[in-house]
């Protein structure tokens, strides 16, 4: 059985990333994803224990679209640190067609790979359309979530799922011959997830990243709710956080004004555009008319130098009871940065890692 989470008093804090590979202005998505495999490097140099992208699609700032293939790349780039995605929306997809990719990842990289689970779309309303019913794909991918979770575990498991079709079952795997399975996580922002995750007996995993509310709440829930399973027999979760660490407090802040200002726009209706640069964004009069908005991610945020980024850290570990925490590096570009490098990002994590060690 998968081994609980034991609470940040009893060994050094775990460390991981949720990058999704952004897109900044000028960038293209070649140089972006050049960028996050220089990012995964650092992760695996510095200890981080898993490197996980997201699934946004149609979204000029972002070109994590495709977990899979992005989990190949990265993997095979890195040498120990877990890769998997945060995540995979599963209503956009065939559960078999995930059950193949991940077993097969897993199969290239035993023991390294992590399968991550959501039920939001992860896309505006013409790209579920595409995902969906344009890819011959159906409509009932969020009622039928619980069920396809099911059976996407069973077809990765050596012994397969059976499968009932007119009338008649049938044996079903992802791969011929299984060794291993990846882990597989559930992850939400709502108590749906916590629920289900609790009664599957399956690790979980709050966005606290992207919004910051409910947190305590839905992790409350789930370990209240926890059923043992043959794979884990205690509740097992982690925080996500987004940072921007930095030699200087100020430095950080400055450098977190990109990220700011996309989350700030997505929240009020602003037109998405690729990511500004830190310059682009001091010269953006949005960000003073979006104060309050601001100020309110801002807190959420852990923002500053190493020493203060890492005690915040360290506090909101304890705090939610968890012994790892993934951390999202928000830090922007400047306009002469190297258009296949995010050397802030990379900073953020060598800094903190540190200031954690």
């Amino acid at each position: 059985m998968t081994s609980p989470d034991h609470g940040p008093g009893s060994s050094a804090l775990g460390l991981s990333v949720l990058d999704l590979i952004p897109v900044r202005t000028g960038q293209t998505t070649a140089e972006a994803l050049r960028a996050s495999t220089a990012l995964a490097r650092v992760a695996d140099e510095a200890g981080y224990q898993r490197f996980w992208v997201a699934e946004h699609h149609n979204m000029p700032a972002v070109a994590s679209t495709n977990p899979p293939v992005l989990i190949a790349l990265l993997a095979s780039a890195t040498q120990r640190i877990r890769v998997g995605s945060g995540g995979v929306m599963l209503p956009n997809h065939a559960p078999l067609v995930v059950a193949e990719q991940f077993s097969l990842l897993e199969s290239a990289f035993p023991g390294r790979i992590d399968l991550g689970i959501g039920r939001a779309p992860g896309s505006d309303p013409v790209t579920n359309w595409a995902l969906r019913l344009g890819g011959g794909g159906t409509e009932d991918g969020v009622d039928q979530f619980a069920t396809n979770v099911q059976n996407l575990i069973k077809m990765m498991s050596p012994a397969g799922v059976g499968l009932q079709v007119s009338g008649q079952t049938y044996e079903l795997h992802a791969t011929p011959n299984a060794v291993s399975e990846p882990t597989i996580w559930l992850l939400g922002s709502s108590d749906y997830s916590a629920r289900l995750a609790a009664e599957q007996g399956l690790p979980y995993v709050f966005a606290h990243h992207f919004s910051g509310e409910g947190t305590a709440a839905a992790l409350q829930l789930y370990r209240d709710s926890f059923r043992p399973s043959e794979t884990l027999d205690s509740p097992r979760t982690f925080l996500t956080l987004n940072a921007s660490v930095a030699p200087t407090a100020a430095e950080a802040e400055r450098l977190a004004l990109p990220q700011l200002i996309q989350m700030a726009g997505m929240r009020s209706g602003r037109p998405l555009t690729p990511q500004l640069t830190v310059e682009q964004a001091e010269a953006d009069d949005f960000l003073s008319s979006k104060a309050p908005l601001v100020d309110a991610m801002r807190a959420k945020w852990v923002i500053g130098d190493p020493d203060t980024a890492a005690e915040r850290v360290a506090k909101l570990a304890a705090e939610f009871g968890v012994d790892e925490v993934m951390i999202s590096p928000v830090g922007g570009a400047f306009d002469n940065t190297t258009m296949d490098a995010s050397p802030a990002r990379e900073q953020t994590l060598r800094l903190l890692a540190a200031a954690l060690a």
